[in-house]
């Protein structure tokens, strides 16, 4: 069964090579990598290029510009499917998810029965590694509320690090989904508990970027804090 890992970019040229290399070398000849790039000013998706000369499993989605988190992984998801992968994993850049961990969603993905795979940075086992108290307050309360509003019992709603099941994808209007940043993550979820998918929790350890500067923003936040309840009154 094929699996794909995509790792969207913007600006990542002094992780890109890194965390590809890791995936690929964690992961046996079924799983592939995907990056997707938008049109990153410091060069990443030629690095990306590079690196596929010598990669079979390895791969490129160039955009012709930034159009957010959620246009990212929808635009990979339809490239995947087309190509017909049977698991289809999210996954960050900057180191923040574990090649180990990703070993660990791809096995429940394949072995569980599972329709989808959630990192879970909040179940027994899982813990986030040099997180300021602020963040940990954001991160824990928009799961919270999440739950709370949405009524599925997911103690991480706004993980990013998960594993997707091709019949889920194919399975929630992915045209229609119009969140970004942790309002996409919820989305997904929530379209794929409302209507009816297996979604199991796997402890993660969620560590902060290695490099560079995070994409995180008080924007996306307040994103999440209103598209929430839009979610809820929705078919």
């Amino acid at each position: 069964m094929k699996s794909l890992v995509i790792i969207p970019t913007y600006n990542e040229r002094e992780n890109v090579e890194a965390i590809t290399s890791a995936v690929l070398q964690s992961t046996d000849a079924t799983t592939h990598v995907l990056v997707v790039d938008d049109n990153s000013p410091d060069g990443t998706g030629e690095i990306v290029q590079r690196l596929m000369t010598d990669q079979p499993r390895l791969h490129l989605l160039a955009r012709p510009g930034k159009q957010g988190l959620g246009r990212a992984y929808i635009a990979a998801f339809k490239w995947g499917l087309e190509r017909g992968y049977e698991t289809l994993v999210e996954m960050d850049a900057d180191f923040s998810h574990r090649p180990e961990d990703l070993v660990k969603l791809l096995a429940h993905a394949t072995q569980d029965q599972a329709d989808f795979v959630v990192g879970s940075r909040y179940v027994p086992g899982g813990r986030t590694v040099n997180w300021g108290i602020i963040r940990k307050i954001i991160s824990r309360g928009g799961s919270l509320y999440a739950r709370l509003i949405l009524g599925y019992p997911l103690a991480d709603w706004t993980g990013g690090f998960n594993a997707w099941n091709r019949r889920v994808l194919e399975g929630i209007e992915l045209e229609t989904v119009r969140s970004e940043g942790y309002s996409f993550q919820i989305e997904l979820k929530y379209r794929g508990k409302k209507r009816g998918f297996r979604g199991v929790e796997v402890p993660i350890v969620f560590e902060d970027r290695r490099v560079g500067l995070s994409k995180m923003s008080s924007r996306i936040v307040l994103e999440a804090f209103i598209r929430v309840w839009g979610m809820r009154f929705t078919r």
